[in-house]
This record gives structure tokens, C-alpha cells and sequence, in this order.
């Protein structure tokens, strides 16, 4: 048989609707051989085997008057996850391949805009864990400053000295596997794709962000460990894809 289209050989093989399959793929939570499928209209063989990935459910870690805390599973968004949740609103946001914390606040409220005010001051601490391309040995700080051009896809680039948003991010080695490196990462601004693009910079790319240069992978490794800001400290353990194995 000739080839098709993937989201076709998807609704066929899955007994789903077009749209479904389409959601599905567009939502990168289609994979080939561990790779992800990212064009709904690729031609494939129809022996083509696909693997579907659930996204795991949103946890609550904490809850009190002024702050509400979520364990934040890859492939959702940031908004649609707050759209779960009626009285809240986003503190800030992690991309949706992302893991991790996520914190979400009364609009408008005191606490609300001391927040904001922690960090536009950059008074708040966020630590990260990623695996990456390549193998890192030693601690290093990157500043190098963000061009961030937003549309329907944010894309952002290094800007020259002088020009751009001011952008620090700091990297630990934690572990080293064959010719990939896990890191702990720290930052004191919080730009848009701040991390996934200084490590890119490096010629470090995040595993999985085709987006910025790396392989193809299940998902960006990239996952927020640690947030504390005002009187809260938060952390979340990194889901089982951060454990060093063959298919990382």
C-alpha cells in the first residue's frame, strides 16, 4: 500500500476520529519509535506502529488562602490547567512540555502583587532540572541577553550586547550518562524560554527541543524542582523520565 497521512493511519489504527488523531499529534503526544511525531500530514508507511502518552493528572501540593501550588505534568499547558480552576489565576507559567511546580494566586489580591513585585525584583528563587545534549563538567552563569519575539509561537534569540532582556541562568552537573548530562539549574529572571534557549547557546540543547536544535525525543527534559518567593518554598521531584536510562 502507498503511504498516508499520519493522522490518518492514527484514526484507523486507534478507532478515532480525524480531529482526535490530529489533537493527538498536535499535542506531542504521538511517538514513533521514541521519537515524536510533530506533522499531523506526514506520509507514513501503514505499518507505522504509533505510542500515545497520557499525560499524567495535575497533583495539588498545597492550598491556603493566598497561594495554590500544582504539580504540573508535561503536555498540558499552563492554561488550560488554570482553567481547571476558577478562582485562581496564573502566578507565572512553564511551557507545556514542562513538569513542575506551578503556582496560581487570587487576581488582584495583596498577595497577588507582592508577588508580582517579588519577581519583577528578581527576589525569586527557582531551581530546575534538565537533561541535556552533550556532556557539561563544570559549573558556569549565562547572561547572555534574550530577543523574545512573540506571535503564535514565541521564538527567541541572543540578543548583542546592549540589546534585549536581561536573562541569568546558572548550571550544576549532577550526572553524566554516555553523551548526555543531567543539570541542576538555577535563575534569577524568568524571560520566555529562558533556559531552553541559553542552553541551546551553549551548544547544549535540552533533549527532546527540536525547537532550539536538539534530537527528537519523547518530550523536552526540562522540569521546575523548586520555587520560593515571600514566606513559601515549594519543591517537586522530577518524574521518572529524569532517571538516566537507554532511552532518555
Amino acid at each position: 500500500m502507498n503511504a498516508q497521512k499520519a493522522y490518518k493511519l492514527l484514526s484507523l489504527q486507534e478507532n478515532i476520529s480525524n480531529n482526535e488523531a490530529k489533537n493527538l499529534i498536535d499535542r506531542g503526544l504521538v511517538s514513533i519509535n521514541g521519537k515524536k511525531l510533530r506533522i499531523a500530514r506526514a506520509l507514513l508507511a501503514p505499518q507505522t506502529k504509533f505510542k500515545i502518552q497520557t499525560p499524567n493528572k495535575i497533583i495539588e501540593i498545597f492550598r491556603d488562602s493566598q497561594i495554590l501550588a500544582l504539580e504540573k505534568p508535561a503536555f498540558l499547558t499552563s492554561e488550560e490547567i488554570a482553567s481547571s480552576y476558577p478562582e485562581w489565576v496564573l502566578l507565572h507559567r512553564l511551557d507545556k512540555e514542562t513538569s513542575g511546580i506551578l503556582l496560581l494566586v487570587k487576581n488582584q489580591s495583596a498577595f497577588h502583587l507582592k508577588a508580582k513585585e517579588s519577581f519583577k525584583q528578581m527576589q525569586v528563587k527557582k531551581h530546575y532540572i534538565a537533561i541535556v545534549e552533550g556532556i557539561i563538567e563544570e559549573e558556569c552563569e549565562i547572561t547572555a541577553p534574550l530577543l523574545i519575539k512573540k506571535g503564535k509561537f514565541a521564538r527567541v534569540t541572543i540578543g548583542k550586547k546592549g540589546e534585549g532582556h536581561k536573562a541569568i541562568t546558572r548550571i550544576r552537573p549532577l550526572e553524566i550518562s554516555g553523551k548526555k548530562t543531567k543539570i541542576a539549574v538555577e535563575i534569577q529572571t524568568g524571560k520566555t524560554h529562558q533556559i531552553r534557549v541559553h542552553l541551546a547557546h551553549l551548544k547544549h540543547p535540552i533533549v527532546g527541543d527540536t525547537f532550539y536544535g536538539a534530537k527528537p525525543a519523547n518530550r523536552i527534559l526540562l522540569h521546575a524542582e523548586s520555587i520560593a518567593l515571600l514566606d513559601y518554598n515549594f519543591t517537586c521531584p522530577p518524574p521518572k523520565e529524569f532517571i538516566f536510562m537507554d532511552n532518555v
